[in-house]
């Protein structure tokens, strides 16, 4: 008698005999109709995730829940401030509202891409200073030497993380309100205007006239 038919059967509950471990690591598992059981990896949601890095990073700023009276009551729903950007010299702000936190979120991000805006750098810092106004929010940048870092807070510091500025110094003169101080650090980013192109002296202001000029004169003799 062999050492395999000396050892003890062992049997389930259902009166089944248990495979070893040996022969369960042999056997193939079929379905039905007979055919392999291994044909599941190649379904498309059980491939592994694409791990390649995000163009954009997102933050969301803020998430408000707001309410609306209707006939039957208050509705009530919620609004999320999103800012992303490529850590270089693109950023955009959403502002949506949904039912439920993760819908506007994420509509605040399909918003966020769709008003990208392109701005202007002077190496690590922004090009000149600047003040602007979105309704009440009144958001002063200036630029600032290497090693001054990011001198900015709350709403400001979030939008300017996700840039590639490393150096700004800024300050919110006016309202507080947190969706007014995004729109006013968007548009004085957008408002940057590199330093070859500043109309500063009396000679570049001159040559400024003459391209201008140059355009209207062919016009005139065609």
């Amino acid at each position: 008698m062999t050492e395999a038919e000396k050892q003890p059967k062992v049997i389930n509950k259902s009166g089944t005999l248990k495979m070893t471990d040996e022969v369960a690591a042999t056997r193939e598992q079929k379905d039905i109709g007979g055919r392999r059981m291994n044909r599941r990896n190649n379904r498309r949601d059980r491939n592994k995730a694409d791990l390649t890095p995000k163009e954009f990073d997102e933050v969301t700023i803020n998430i408000d829940r707001v309410s609306r009276t209707v006939a039957g009551g208050r509705r009530m729903r919620f609004k999320a401030l999103v800012a992303i950007g490529n850590h270089k010299n693109k950023v955009g702000v959403g502002v949506a509202k949904g039912n439920d936190v993760t819908s506007a979120v994420q509509k605040a991000t399909t918003r966020a891409k769709k008003n990208l805006i392109t701005f202007n750098m002077d190496g690590e810092t922004i090009c000149h200073e600047v003040e602007t106004k979105a309704t009440g929010a009144d958001v002063l940048m200036k630029p600032a030497a290497p090693g001054t870092g990011i001198i900015a807070g709350g709403v400001v510091r979030s939008i300017i993380g996700l840039t590639g500025i490393k150096n700004l110094i800024s300050k919110s003169l006016g309202s507080t309100n947190k969706i007014n101080i995004a729109y006013a650090v968007i548009e004085g980013l957008r408002q940057q205007v590199p330093r070859k192109d500043w109309n500063t002296t009396p000679a570049k202001k001159a040559e400024k006239a003459e391209e201008k000029a140059a355009p209207k004169a062919k016009k005139e003799t065609k």
